[in-house]
């Protein structure tokens, strides 16, 4: 049986023509009743053999973790070591060599990088931390800001050795990191500024989505992946920041007005995961739009079955909205002016 990867694989290597493997694609998706274009294709599993080798780096990666550690050369009891965190990134680093450059395994793949860059994060952290002990707000930022400069900086060498598709998003996380940093330095005190940030990080990385997006509008390529991780790390940033602004979920009792706002919040991203063909969004959204419709409920006067009415209407809609995906897409893309759809995904996977 041949997956996702290998296809793309096989394209990117020249033995199949996009065109050959558009056509097996559809064909298969025939078979199966189901539009390929309902298909949000991302590579994470080549074969249970990669659940094997990720489940053994990740016991290997918290083994040497857990030894640098206890290499503190004469850190205080209470800082971490920041050789765990150096262990870790080259350990990542080796494994790489192999299990991504050469066996293109696509889990521990994922998690090697993470480990590599979380790693590198963890142990100039660590060190600093040990140096400016006593690091007031605005130090604490600039600290925060050169951190994730390195972090960055470390991604793009994993990206320029491996090219694993999470890669770009960890670094522009990285990147927007150092921007939010330099400026919560300058403006310490600020409580809302951190919100206000999280969400133009989030937009900003949206948009640098919708750039690898469009340059492989049939998704037929690794800029796809590349663009889904993206759209995975904006979402929450963009949900999480703008509903945290409308003062959702901050332990009040959310009014009948606040509640109706999220859900046409939720809406509107409905409309735009359409639109782009991405469900990260409506993911990330969906714990406070629960929260919304529970409120609702519970006001309304269903107070012991307001969950359940709750989970009822969510779940059904979000099953309905995946049966009629492609139908409510057209839908909305056809609504759009034509320089916009021009930029979309196609409807299907062929050019008109």
């Amino acid at each position: 049986m041949y997956s996702e990867s290998d296809l793309q694989d096989a394209v990117a290597a020249g033995i199949l023509s996009p065109e050959a493997a558009l056509a097996l694609r559809d064909h298969v998706a025939r078979l199966r009743a189901s539009p390929v274009v309902d298909e949000e294709h991302f590579r994470l599993l080549t074969g249970f053999n990669d659940i094997f080798v990720a489940i053994a780096s990740v016991i290997l990666l918290v083994a040497v973790g857990w030894l640098g550690n206890e290499l503190r050369f004469g850190a205080a009891d209470h800082h971490p070591a920041f050789m765990s965190g150096l262990l870790v990134a080259a350990t990542s680093w080796g494994l790489a060599e192999y299990f991504t450059r050469q066996r293109r395994m696509a889990l521990p793949s994922i998690l090697l990088l993470l480990g590599y860059v979380g790693g590198v994060a963890f142990a100039l952290g660590a060190l600093i931390t040990q140096i400016f002990a006593d690091a007031d707000d605005r130090t604490a930022s600039l600290i925060l800001s050169g951190v994730a400069a390195i972090s960055a900086g470390a991604a793009w060498l994993h990206w320029r050795r491996f090219m694993v598709p999470i890669t770009v998003a960890a670094g522009a996380t990285a990147g927007a990191a150092v921007v939010a940093g330099l400026i919560l330095a300058a403006f310490p005190d600020d409580h809302i500024l951190p919100f206000l940030l999280l969400l133009a990080a989030g937009v900003a990385i949206f948009l640098l989505a919708m750039h690898w997006d469009m340059s492989d509008r049939a998704r037929m390529t690794r800029r796809s992946d590349v663009a889904f991780w993206l759209h995975l790390a904006a979402a929450p940033m963009i949900a999480h920041s703008l509903f945290h602004l409308l003062g959702v979920l901050n332990g009040d009792e959310i009014s009948g007005g606040k509640a109706l706002t999220v859900i046409a919040l939720y809406v509107i991203f409905g409309l735009v995961a359409l639109a782009i063909d991405r469900r990260a969004l409506l993911v990330s959204s969906l714990a406070y739009v629960l929260f919304a419709l529970y409120a609702l409920f519970k006001q309304a006067g269903a107070v012991e079955l307001s969950w359940a009415l709750t989970a009822l209407v969510i779940g059904s809609a979000l099953l309905l909205l995946s049966a009629l995906w492609h139908h409510a897409r057209a839908i909305i893309v056809g609504g759009l002016p034509p320089a916009l759809t021009s930029r979309l995904p196609y409807l299907e996977r062929a050019p008109a």
